[in-house]
């Protein structure tokens, strides 16, 4: 149950908070006192359309917030959402609207404003002019038929929006087919190609993650490798332009020299230790080479492994799973190219199957339509009847048709109506009066009370067009729709106004140069008063009074006596 709105900066109202109660919660007030901002705020809460022009004038952001008491069920059916239900069982939807942007809370958790409207059917349903209009679509009539006969209609249609997009999933694939011609040829060559180029690389699963590896060690092997060896090229080389040749020759011109003078004796034993020392160093530099195992045919071999690795990549994909995948639908598609004849064969057989379970299905759905709808035309009459439709007549036409084939199957729903006896029927559209849909969608939403969860129901417009007895009556339908469900109800009509069981009106007022509309509960007197207001007389006289006072208690003995009725 909602049991309390608060709005702030929106259009004319400042701040207001509103504490409703079960039953029906009646609003009234002037025209363009500021009903439809109300409305409005209520809906934008529940996940409207945010429009900046809404905000207050000077404001920052406009604000809404509705607080509902859940029942069992309703936890039940919100559980799905993960909300950060209290233990008092309070529900907190709020909205705030800043000129870019808005922000939408469920009991102080932000939420998207998807959920925000998820949630929102769990616990309320508005009904305004647009809802009135709604039901003159044939697609809202087959939703509301299939509604009112979910339990036994929903699984079955489950499968039906199953099998449909099987169904057009197979189609499409047809159509692909019966499209190749001879460029079929020409892309099976090029597929061939780029499988056997792949195929014959024959890749492995991390395969280049470890030649990475592999080719970082063997960069690093083969500069150590080039060092050394330019290292001892310059001790010792075929050329005879090493060190050690030109220390030799040394050797040998002081040797020579020493022969000649004694005193080169020291410089050639020196000369003579260097060549041994150089000989020991270059004897090391090619015992080092021999141990430094490289082999320029690994290297090489790696390399061009990861060249080809980085090929295949840039054509088929990023990884090496990627090229493999790639792989996997060249199979699929060589695979049907060669064989499309017997694929679309077998798919023709497959689609046919599909396509006789779906009107198998399709006609199962029609039938339970056609028992459901019959109720529902039984309970309508009974509910238009109430509703100060004595001669008129409900009909649903359900038409199947193979050509109409949609997702919830093949038949056309049309509501229908015959005013007077003897007429024919005809569709909503073509004789509905703005009074008359109003009543119903009214009979529409008593038919449904009875198995909707939905704790909370408002009504806008729903006294369009009608007066009278019929207004009276209108007021004792949403009498009994107040029993099982709370009802909220903006009205300009006495009669509606008098079935309250709390009334509250909204008031348009300047105050310091600035309009401002305010609401607030009216006491037993001064519903009275109100009421006296809707009856529309220039003055509120003491006869009008009377008048509103009688009204009201005829009201009262209606609700208690539908009480004791049950």
């Amino acid at each position: 149950m909602l049991e309390r709105i608060r709005v702030k900066n929106i259009a004319l109202i400042d701040e207001a908070e509103v504490e409703l109660t079960k039953g029906l919660n009646i609003l009234t007030g002037e025209t363009g006192a500021g009903k439809s901002v109300l409305l409005g705020s209520l809906q934008l809460a529940l996940g409207a359309k945010a429009d900046k022009g809404m905000i207050r004038q000077g404001a920052e952001y406009a604000y809404a917030q509705l607080a509902f008491s859940l029942e069992e069920g309703q936890r039940e059916e919100l559980a799905s959402f993960d909300l950060n239900l209290e233990e008092e069982d309070m529900l907190l939807l709020e909205r705030k609207v800043y000129p870019n942007k808005s922000i939408c809370k469920v009991n102080d958790d932000i939420v998207t404003l998807k959920t925000m409207q998820s949630i929102a059917q769990l616990l309320i349903d508005v009904h305004g002019q647009r809802e009135h209009q709604s039901i003159l679509k044939a697609s809202k009539q087959e939703e509301l038929l299939d509604k009112y006969g979910k339990e036994a209609l929903m699984p079955y249609i489950k499968e039906l929006e199953e099998l449909y997009h099987t169904y057009a999933e197979e189609e499409e694939a047809l159509q692909e087919m019966e499209q190749l011609d001879e460029n079929a040829l020409r892309e099976l060559e090029f597929l061939k190609f780029e499988h056997d180029e792949i195929e014959k690389a024959d890749l492995k699963e991390g395969e280049d993650v470890s030649l990475e590896e592999k080719y970082t060690r063997l960069v690093s092997a083969k500069k150590i490798r080039e060092l050394v060896m330019a290292a001892g090229s310059v001790l010792q080389n075929e050329a005879g332009n090493g060190a050690l040749s030109f220390v030799s020759f040394a050797i040998r011109q002081v040797k020579e020299g020493a022969e000649l003078d004694k005193n080169l004796k020291e410089m050639e034993k020196q000369l003579l230790d260097a060549e041994t020392l150089l000989q020991e160093c270059s004897h090391d530099l090619d015992r080092y080479l021999d141990r430094f195992s490289l082999e320029e045919e690994d290297f090489a071999a790696v390399e061009e492994r990861l060249n080809l690795i980085n090929h295949l990549k840039d054509k088929y994909g990023r990884e090496i799973s990627d090229i493999l995948q790639y792989l996997e639908n060249c199979d699929e598609k060589i695979y049907k190219l060669e064989n499309i004849e017997q694929t679309k064969t077998e798919l023709k057989e497959k689609h046919e199957k599909t396509k006789k379970a779906y009107f198998r299905l399709a006609e199962q759905v029609h039938k339970i339509r056609e028992k459901e709808a019959a109720v529902f035309i039984k309970e309508m009459e009974a509910a238009l009847l109430d509703l100060n439709f004595e001669q008129c007549s409900f009909h649903i036409e359900l038409t199947y048709d193979e050509a109409n084939m949609g997702k919830r199957g093949c038949d056309t729903v049309i509501f229908q109506i015959s005013l007077n006896p003897g007429e024919p029927f005809k569709d909503l559209s073509m004789v509905a009066s703005g009074g008359e849909l109003s009543r119903i969608m009214l009979a529409q939403k008593s038919v449904f009370a009875k198995k909707d969860e939905i704790g909370t129901l408002v009504f806008d417009e729903i006294d369009s067009g009608i007066s009278g007895r019929t207004a009276w009556k209108v007021s004792e339908k949403l009498a009994v729709l107040r029993n099982r469900h709370q009802v909220i109800c903006i009205t300009h009509l006495p009669q509606i106004a008098a079935m309250a069981d709390a009334h509250y009106e909204i008031e348009k007022k300047v105050l310091d140069e600035k309009t401002k509309t305010s609401i607030c509960r009216l006491s037993e007197e001064e519903s009275i008063r109100e009421i006296g207001r809707l009856l529309g007389t220039d003055q509120v006289t003491e006869t009008v009074l009377q008048n509103a006072a009688e009204m009201k208690e005829l009201a009262e003995q209606t609700k208690q006596s539908q009480s004791k009725n049950g």
